[in-house]
């Protein structure tokens, strides 16, 4: 198996289905896939929200500060 670190998401989301069969069994997995794939709200509205004070030097001094 990829490290976790090392996959794609395409890959790592398949790995996390396959522990999800597994540890839940198929209906598990599809309940799990209807709960939360579903999303309510307003996904585009939120996230405006949450980003209206962001600029291009707060992303970039974020990015600065995970890499040190």
């Amino acid at each position: 198996m990829i490290a976790l670190d090392k996959m794609t998401d395409q890959q790592f989301e398949r790995h996390a289905f396959d522990v999800l069969k597994r540890e839940l069994g198929p209906d598990g997995l599809a309940r799990f896939l209807r709960l939360h794939r579903s999303g309510s709200g307003d996904y585009t509205r939120d996230r405006m929200g949450l980003q209206k004070d962001l600029t291009v030097d707060k992303i970039v001094e974020s990015i600065r500060q995970r890499s040190a």
